[in-house]
């Protein structure tokens, strides 16, 4: 799918391109490739003069090979975004290129990305620069305003990562915790400290690259302050990052000490069955050892007898467990 964004009274305007006639007759600022076909390529690497690599969004791509510059002035940026399903949640890797000294008047000042599936920072920009006029200007502003979306994103996803770890303290700590009860919160918490491992690595990301634009001397006076607040805000994000992580790991003791205690009751009354069934067992190896012939033989009332007397001393060791407590 190709998108291309222009400006229109001041608010960003999003138009699908389904021909090479219809690119030709727009100027953007922003250039959108989302799972382009080989077609769509050519129409770019035509129009604008820009060949698109093969393995531009790969993800084994070297880590110091994903902000760079070339020597024609484009500036190269992989960055990865998060997206925050019910079912998955992941990261996407978005390739962004922009050329702000590219001889082409077509190429120049425009923001092109190119990325394999919907990124929902990419919805939310489009969102407010259609409802805000002024808020974006040119395609760095772009670039910014999606770091800046993707900040706040990952903060909105943390305050779903507290709901969901309230609802499950709840749970654990409401002293009535089941086995079953126990693997259900296990889980929740295992996903939200998965979720919340990812934020973590997409706001270093995210940090990484307005660094990049900030040291790269593209951005004007108001870009780079702009530029400043956004790594401020995701130095907030590492904090609370770091204190979900404590939160998780004291849930998840919490719930494996409550798993421990559920094993050492069921463990307790295998310990107290044994310690009670162990006179009677005794009175029974006497019995049987101690009788020349079969008792009904020699004696009619032997058998009755025994089992009283083994009745009797495993009610004597169970009402003293009871008595001091240990069968509750």
């Amino acid at each position: 799918m190709l998108n291309i964004f222009t400006l229109a009274n001041g608010r960003l305007v999003q138009e699908e391109i389904e021909s090479l006639e219809e690119l030709s007759r727009f100027q953007p600022i922003w250039v959108d490739l989302e799972s382009p076909t080989v077609e769509e390529k050519r129409w770019v690497k035509q129009y604008y003069g820009l060949s698109i690599p093969e393995d531009v969004t790969d993800e084994d791509i070297e880590e110091s090979a994903r902000f760079y510059e070339e020597d024609n002035g484009e500036m190269h940026i992989r960055s990865d975004f998060l997206i925050d399903d019910d079912e998955d949640a992941r990261s996407v890797r978005v390739a962004f290129i922009l050329n702000q000294h590219n001889t082409d008047l077509r190429s120049r000042g425009v923001l092109f990305s190119i990325h394999d599936e919907d990124v929902p920072v990419f919805r939310l920009l489009r969102m407010r620069a259609r409802r805000a006029p002024g808020l974006i200007e040119d395609a760095k502003e772009v670039l910014l305003k999606l770091f800046d979306a993707d900040a706040e994103y990952s903060a909105d996803t943390l305050e779903n990562i507290y709901d969901e770890l309230e609802t499950a303290g709840k749970k654990v700590l409401s002293g009535n915790v089941s086995d079953e009860l126990a693997g259900e919160v296990l889980g929740a918490i295992a996903r939200e400290e998965d979720l919340n491992g990812r934020i973590r690595r997409n706001v270093m990301d995210t940090r990484r690259a307005v660094s990049f634009m900030m040291r790269s001397k593209m951005l004007n006076a108001e870009q780079f302050e702009e530029a400043r607040q956004i790594l401020r805000d995701i130095e907030s994000l590492d904090n609370h990052t770091a204190f979900l992580f404590d939160k998780i790991n004291f849930l998840m003791d919490a719930t494996v000490g409550f798993i421990n205690i559920n094993q050492n009751k069921t463990i307790k009354i295998f310990s107290v069955a044994s310690v009670a069934l162990l006179p009677p067992t005794l009175i029974a190896s006497i019995y049987g050892m101690n009788f020349k012939f079969m008792p009904e033989l020699d004696w009619t009332l032997g058998y009755p007898y025994v089992l009283l007397l083994m009745l009797a001393s495993a009610l004597g060791p169970m009402w003293y467990f009871k008595r001091k407590g240990w069968l509750s």
